[in-house]
């Protein structure tokens, strides 16, 4: 187990690239369990999750092999095996999505509950209905086993917008027999990542993007080779941090329409950026101030389905109000305990009320001060990073597994730009 040393009130300058995105990274991997042909991946985040999502697929019998830095070819064509094992399960929640690739291929699947971050609860019951809408049989005995003789198409109507779920649904029905629509479908970036992918591995999808998916079946799945987009959780990630230490910073690679719900949201904390190109400048001199709604009302920062804020950087949002004048509202709609971990920014002087498990009301600037803090999930734990590097004095982050699940070679991203952060064994 390793640990992090920060010390903070260092502005953060220079030039980073962006990474794959991990979340579109993880069901591209589980589609290449379909492909009768290789699949070559690119762009792919080096990061721990992604490391056991690969070793799945290896314990699979799939033939997995690194291309080099961020590219990997997977040859699924010698799975012989169907059952995942709970140790890999219970490291990555993402390994449910094993589920309906192994199904639609195979005819069977076995799954132990998976794991991932500790955020409250996190149904899978709309994985379950999608795949028994499309003929899936399920038995629940301290595992899930899915069965099916044969899949069909089916008019499905989700019973909630699940990325994961509707993911599932997806590579499912690109191998059911005759024609699929799903209903209330999420369409964030990394679903349309996957979309983009399986057709290129010869699916019929339409509607990518939008919230009904329609899928023509097909008989099977070749091989592709595919690039990952940007992580624009990661693209969020480092303006949070930038505005906080009041550096300033450019992020290559990123994707402009993929920012925009991003751009509304720090807007109302007094940060912009500028893009060119594919290159995104966030300037020093940030007004840092909250931007009252019409009647001086307080703003409020509430996450949503696609193309709502995402969920996954309220976290952040909270750091970085800390450091903005005025009064915000962030308000967690979707993860009942993601919210908890707020009483550490508080030990360090952060000036909060937590109103509940889905609400805080932030009141800024604060000055905080180096602690020791625990990382609960990738997010918070990111969140822990910036809260330390604009900290007065010395902070330590253990548990710091969860972070690098999310983020590629952070220490050393970071230390690039002017941190002063240091990786070392936490005895």
């Amino acid at each position: 187990m390793h640990k992090y040393v920060i010390e903070g009130g260092f502005p953060l300058k220079g030039r980073v690239r962006a990474s794959g995105n991990k979340n579109a990274a993880l069901p591209c991997i589980a589609a290449a369990a379909m492909a009768g042909e290789p699949v070559v991946l690119r762009n792919v985040p080096e990061i721990e999750d992604v490391q056991v999502m690969l070793a799945i697929l290896s314990s699979l019998g799939a033939a997995v092999e690194r291309l080099g830095p961020n590219a990997w070819r997977i040859d699924s064509a010698g799975i012989s095996r169907t059952a995942i094992s709970a140790e890999h399960a219970r490291k990555v929640r993402a390994s449910i999505l094993f589920a309906g690739p192994l199904l639609a291929r195979f005819g069977e699947v076995e799954l132990p509950p998976p794991g991932g971050d500790v955020i409250g609860r996190r149904r899978i019951d709309t994985h379950v209905l999608a795949l028994e809408e499309l003929g899936a049989r399920i038995e629940i005995d301290g595992v899930f086993r899915f069965s099916s003789p044969g899949l069909a198409g089916a008019d499905i109507f989700l019973d909630e917008a699940s990325v994961t779920g509707t993911e599932n649904a997806v590579m499912a029905a690109v191998l059911a027999k005759g024609r699929t629509v799903i209903r209330n479908a999420a369409s964030e970036p990394h679903v349309q990542d996957l979309c983009r992918l399986l057709a290129a591995m010869g699916a019929r999808i339409e509607g990518a993007g939008s919230n009904v998916l329609r899928i023509e079946g097909v008989r099977e799945l070749g091989g592709a080779d595919f690039s990952i987009g940007p992580d624009y959780m990661e693209i969020g990630s480092f303006v949070g941090l930038t505005a906080a230490t009041r550096g300033e910073l450019e992020i290559e690679g990123v994707e402009p329409e993929d920012l925009r719900p991003l751009k509304v949201a720090f807007g109302r904390l007094g940060i912009g950026w500028s893009v060119e190109g594919r290159t995104l400048r966030v300037p020093s001199g940030q007004s840092m101030k909250v931007v009252a709604d019409l009647g001086g009302q307080i703003p409020k920062i509430d996450d949503a389905p696609w193309p709502g804020f995402p969920p996954d950087l309220t976290s952040i949002m909270t750091v970085v109000a800390t450091q903005c004048e005025g009064t915000s509202l962030i308000h967690e709609k979707m993860f009942e305990s993601r919210m908890f971990w707020v009483d550490k920014l508080i030990g360090m002087g952060a000036r909060i009320v937590l109103c509940d498990p889905h609400r805080a009301v932030v009141s800024g600037p604060a000055r905080l001060s180096g602690d020791s803090l625990t990382s609960p999930d990738v997010r918070a734990g990111m969140a822990m990073v910036i809260a330390a590097l604009c900290a007065e004095g010395t902070s330590t982050i253990h548990n710091v597994y969860q972070i690098e699940r999310g983020y590629e070679d952070i220490c050393a991203r970071l230390r690039s730009l002017g941190a002063r952060i240091d990786r070392v064994e936490d005895c």
